[in-house]
This record gives structure tokens, C-alpha cells and sequence, in this order.
């Protein structure tokens, strides 16, 4: 293997890493925000605990995150010294931004938040996650501005065989951050969402803290419910936006090697998926079409069409992402996204009719479906990247033009076994710290100030049976 390859191995597992801990800090500080607001609303102890506990949860993985994520930009310099050098003055800004401005607003009001208990007021102390919450989710959206300049360049002119920005607000209006940036945060809210009813569920099953556990629960189940529905939509709308910018990622998803009018959707395909065609598929007619324009007929363009057209826009070479691996992440994330929307209906039914927790049949099981969000972060992060291959900024610069020219293949392989395990190592650590105090539970307070009888939630949730 030479350095392309080891470069691109390199950053993907650093990716994926890194990308393991973000989801979960874009959704748990919301969830934490909102128990602490519960709680300064109805003075009732047991949302402070809440909001003690899960944040001691966040402040785990965050730590994680910002550890990883550090090395993630000294790859540009490192391995992709000549896509840093034509893409810089456009990539640069973004991410300036959102270290000077979201993850110092976020990273300042955190060390407020855990060391402001009991010295700042409730509303101060309260105001103060919601900060560290806002600057989490604006620091995914200055990422993904800089993210989607690579998935659709916008506000750029071509000078002396670099890119330069001519149009700031061209690069925020980029229509490809207002599909991609809801999608990112809503997986963010639905991965805490199923941690918390994960975990919960564990707590519920062994009748350990029920009551702590039990409004734990109807809270995330709330908040899942709705998140995982909105994801779908919204990823919906991102598919369609993908149909139009990027329609080889669509084929390459879809295995469709010729295009079609109107186009059938890919049940499954098995075979060698490749240019040879398939050995055997279900495809389901019409459905594509309607997944793409929201109408039964709709050109849908194949592999074979875009890559003779790219031929002649781009010149000649081989413009087909790796078919398998696009295709099987795109339906590990769909899949996954639907069980979730499935598991968080379940349980809000059982919620809203008011039946014990306890009874559920799907308790036990629960606690396995923290995996499924992750799953779906990690296939839909692959299908992102992979298939925009061979670009790295798509229509202006390829993958293998980006690598440093000056490295070597023993530099890289060096870097790529000792970031491997370093990066292993942080994710032993982060799952064994959850894991450790998720199992502990809370901390129970001597005193408790919530008042006897109903509690916040039970307002407007039926009474149990």
C-alpha cells in the first residue's frame, strides 16, 4: 500500500473515533439543560439529581471528544498538506470560528456549570448549561459549513491553482449545511435520547433507584420520539438534495448501474457490486422515484450514465465510489433509523397509555439499543465520505491530488499504528468511566426538597396502572 490509501485509512478510523463521542455531547447537554430546567421550574430535587447525574455522563464523553478531535485538524497539515494548501483559505475560516467562538462559549460556561452549584442562582446555573448546549450544537454547524464547501463548493473563484473565498455568506447560505446540519443534530439528540433510555431501562429492570430511573425515562422517550421522527424526514430531505448535487452517491447507494425512469428502489442486492452488474436483486418499482422527486416517475441517473458524463466534464479516469461499502452503510443507517422510530413509539404508547415500565416486554432489551444510534452515526459518516469518492472536494479537486507530497509510506504506517491504539485506548476508557457510573446510578441527597405526591412529568402523562 502506498500513502494515499495509509492516509486515507488513517483519518477515517480518526474520524470515526472521534465521531463516536460527538453525537452523544450534541444531545445529552439539550437533555441536561432540560432536566436542570425542570427542575428550577418545579423545585423538585429529583430533576437536580438528574441533571447532576447525566451531566457527570457528559462531561466524560466530552472530555473524550476534545482529546480526539485535537489531533483530527493536525492531519491536514500532516497528510494533507496540498488539499490544506488549495482549500485553506475557504477551510481555515470555519474552523477558526469554531474554536474561537463555539467551543471557547462552550468549554468556559461547562467549567461555570460544574463549579457553579449551589454559588450561582438556580436561573444563572440553569442558563449556564443551556450556554454550554448552544455552543455545542453551533460548534457542529461551523464543522459542517466547512464540511459541506467540500460536498457542494460555494463562494469560491479559482486563483493560481487555489481555491479563494469570494463570498463568506455564499459558504453560510450553502444550501448543503441547512440539509446536512439538522440531520447531524437531530442523530445527536437520538443518540441521547436511546443512552438515556438505555440506561434507564437497565436501572428499571433491576428495580434499582425506579423512581429516578422511571422520570429519567419519560423524558428521553419524549425527546427521542421526536427526534428520531424529525431525523427521517430530515434525512429524507437530505437525500433528495443529494439526487441533485451528487447523484453518483445515490446511484452508488442504490446499486443502480443504469438509470432509470421510473426508478425502483434496491431491497437488497447480493453479488459482487461491481461494474459487472448484480448477481441477484429486489428492487421495489416506482420508489425510488418517490424517494427522489416525491413523485412515481423521475429520472433517477445510473452509474454507468454519470460515469461517461463525468468522463467527458472531468477528463478521464474512474469516477465510481466503492459500491459495497456505500450501499450497505446506506441501508445500515436507514435500518437502524427505523428500529429506533420503532423502539421510541413503543415505549412513548406504553408512556402515554399508562402502563408500569416494569411490564414492558422490550425492558431487558433495551439497554442494547444504545448501539443502534452509533451504528447509524458511524454507516452514515462512511456513506458521506466514501461516497463522494474519488472526490475530496467534489468537481474541483480528487482525493489523490490532496495527500502531502513529502511523506513517506513508513511516516504514515508509524502514525496510523500509534493513533489506532492510542485512539482504542481513549475508547476502552470512555466505555469502562460510562459504564462504571451508569451502573452506580445517582447519588442519593440527604435532603430531599421536592414536595410529596405527583411529580413535573405526571401533570400531563396518564397514572400508571
Amino acid at each position: 500500500m502506498n500513502v494515499l490509501p495509509l492516509s486515507q485509512w488513517q483519518f477515517a478510523i480518526t474520524s470515526i473515533y472521534h465521531f463516536f463521542f460527538v453525537p452523544l455531547t450534541l444531545g445529552l447537554s439539550v437533555m441536561v439543560a432540560i432536566m436542570e430546567t425542570i427542575y428550577v421550574r418545579s423545585g423538585q430535587t429529583v430533576y437536580k439529581q438528574m441533571a447532576q447525574f447525566w451531566g457527570k455522563l457528559f462531561l466524560i464523553n466530552f472530555a473524550m471528544g476534545v482529546v480526539t478531535g485535537l489531533v483530527m485538524e493536525f492531519q491536514f497539515g500532516m497528510n494533507w498538506s496540498d488539499y490544506a494548501r488549495f482549500v485553506g483559505d475557504i477551510f481555515g475560516a470555519p474552523l477558526a470560528i469554531e474554536a474561537l467562538l463555539a467551543f471557547f462559549l462552550e468549554s468556559v460556561f461547562l467549567g461555570v456549570w460544574v463549579f457553579g452549584w449551589d454559588k450561582l442562582s438556580k436561573g444563572m446555573h440553569c442558563a449556564a448549561i443551556w450556554l454550554v448546549a448552544l455552543g455545542s450544537n453551533i460548534s457542529a454547524l461551523w464543522i459542517l459549513i466547512a464540511n459541506s464547501f467540500m460536498q457542494q463548493p460555494v463562494g469560491y473563484t479559482l486563483q493560481n491553482g487555489r481555491a479563494v473565498m469570494s463570498d463568506f455568506w455564499a459558504l453560510l447560505g450553502n444550501p448543503n449545511v441547512w440539509v446536512q446540519f439538522p440531520h447531524t443534530v437531530l442523530a445527536g439528540f437520538t443518540t441521547a435520547a436511546f443512552f438515556v433510555i438505555g440506561i434507564s431501562a437497565y436501572h428499571l429492570f433491576r428495580k434499582t433507584h425506579p423512581e429516578f430511573f422511571h422520570h429519567s425515562f419519560q423524558i428521553a422517550t419524549v425527546f427521542g420520539t421526536i427526534a428520531v421522527a424529525l431525523l427521517i424526514l430530515v434525512g429524507h430531505t437530505q437525500a433528495q438534495h443529494m439526487v441533485q448535487t451528487q447523484p453518483m452517491k445515490m446511484a452508488a447507494a442504490e446499486a443502480l448501474w443504469h438509470s432509470m425512469d421510473p426508478a425502483s428502489f434496491s431491497l437488497i442486492t447480493i453479488g459482487n457490486l461491481s461494474q459487472t452488474g448484480d448477481v441477484f436483486a429486489i428492487r421495489i418499482p416506482y420508489v425510488l422515484s418517490l424517494l427522489s422527486y416525491n413523485s412515481l416517475t423521475g429520472r433517477v441517473e445510473g452509474i454507468y450514465d454519470l460515469q461517461a458524463l463525468y468522463q467527458q466534464q472531468y477528463g478521464p479516469g474512474n469516477y465510481i465510489p466503492p459500491i459495497a461499502v456505500t450501499y450497505w452503510s446506506f441501508r445500515a443507517m436507514v435500518g437502524a433509523g427505523f428500529l429506533m422510530l420503532g423502539l421510541a413509539v413503543y415505549a412513548l404508547v406504553h408512556l402515554m397509555r399508562g402502563i408500569p415500565l416494569e411490564k414492558m416486554r422490550l425492558l431487558k432489551w433495551l439497554p442494547l439499543a444504545i448501539a443502534l444510534p452509533y451504528l447509524a452515526n458511524t454507516t452514515g459518516w462512511m456513506m458521506t465520505e466514501l461516497g463522494r469518492q474519488p472526490w475530496v472536494v467534489f468537481g474541483l479537486m480528487k482525493t489523490a491530488q490532496g495527500v502531502s507530497p513529502t511523506v513517506n509510506t513508513g511516516m504514515v504506517v508509524a502514525s496510523l499504528f500509534i493513533l489506532t491504539l492510542l485512539y482504542g485506548f481513549l475508547m476502552v476508557v470512555d466505555v469502562f468511566l460510562l459504564v462504571k457510573f451508569a451502573k452506580a446510578g445517582p447519588v442519593p441527597e440527604e435532603t430531599r426538597l421536592e414536595p410529596e405526591g405527583e411529580t413535573y412529568l405526571d401533570e400531563w402523562l396518564p397514572k400508571q396502572r
